[in-house]
């Protein structure tokens, strides 16, 4: 009996110790656990979220079709795609003043380098998740920097000659961001939209929403949705007054790109998109079937015509 006893109590003090390890280490896996939970939650917040929010989407107008997203771009976002151009351009002519740059920079578009630019990446991803227009259709983003302009400067727009003699392609849609804020000027127009309001014609009556804010970006089709050209999708924009303004564009087309290049201009007779859909379409064209019935044969805003080539609209 003794020795039932003994063996007893010892098996108690052998199970006690056991325990008291076995919670020792629950606790230390219960802090590690703890620990591995908050180094899990700071890795998933230490990059912002890269998605769209439609919420801050605004449709301006149907024809042309121009939306406004506001704060597509964070101001970290803007000011680098600014630094990107600056730093260029000092590297490019020597130890100038960022003055001096922009200065020289004056209604001027500049292409951003070709870099593998962790933000340009992000800036991309967010355009091509909100548009559902090509990557590859995109030309590479452009910075342009104005300062103050004369009121009664006329023909106005938010490109330098040069970024749209490069390509004779037809543009799809149109991207403007605004990198900076502009108190007074700026604002974009359409003087042709079928919207026959003053806030698309006139300067002076143009609407608080259209005002260039840093980080906002108005997205405007220059195409038909049957891909014929929309006229009403042509604009211009109203003198900068103050104080100065930087914008960057992305142009998109309906052929890819070349390392982000407009692409090179293709005969219509070559293009994929210019066909016919049904065998006859040369004699109907050929009858004025073009003209007699037009919806059909070349199409509308909702419906793809079925002989634009016959008829030669492409």
């Amino acid at each position: 009996m003794a020795d039932f006893l003994r063996f007893l109590l010892l098996f108690i003090a052998v199970i006690g110790q056991h325990s008291n390890s076995f919670a020792e280490s629950r606790k230390e896996l219960r802090g590690n656990a703890d620990f591995n939970h908050e180094t899990v939650i700071q890795l998933r917040t230490s990059t912002p979220l890269n998605r769209v929010d439609p919420s801050r989407v605004i449709s301006l107008s149907w024809r042309p079709r121009v939306f406004l997203y506001q704060g597509f771009l964070t101001d970290e976002e803007c000011d680098h795609l600014i630094s990107l151009v600056i730093k260029e351009a000092i590297v490019g002519n020597g130890d100038n003043s960022r003055q001096t740059v922009k200065k020289r920079m004056l209604a001027s578009t500049k292409l951003l380098p070709d870099t593998d630019d962790n933000v340009i990446t992000r800036i991309e991803e967010r355009v091509a998740a909100w548009t559902l227009l090509p990557t590859d259709n995109g030309q590479s983003l452009q910075v342009t920097h104005y300062g103050v302009e004369e009121a009664t400067a006329q023909n106005l727009s938010y490109f330098s000659n040069q970024s749209l003699s490069t390509s004779k392609e037809p543009l799809v849609a149109t991207l403007v961001f605004y990198l900076s804020n502009v108190t007074h000027g700026g604002q974009i127009l359409f003087p042709n939209s079928e919207e026959k309001n003053k806030i698309w014609i006139d300067c002076t009556k143009s609407s608080e929403i259209l005002r260039p804010i840093k980080g906002n970006a108005i997205l405007f089709f220059n195409l038909h949705l049957n891909t014929s050209p929309d006229p009403s999708s042509s604009h211009s924009r109203c003198p900068v007054q103050d104080p100065e303004m930087w914008v960057a564009t992305k142009l998109f087309f309906l052929r890819p790109t070349i390392a982000g290049n407009p692409p090179p201009h293709q005969s219509d007779s070559s293009s994929d998109e210019c066909s016919d859909e049904d065998d006859n379409c040369q004699s109907w064209a050929a009858s004025g079937e073009c003209e007699k019935n037009p919806i059909y044969m070349i199409g509308s805003d909702d419906y793809f015509g079925t002989c634009r080539k016959s008829c030669k609209v492409c």
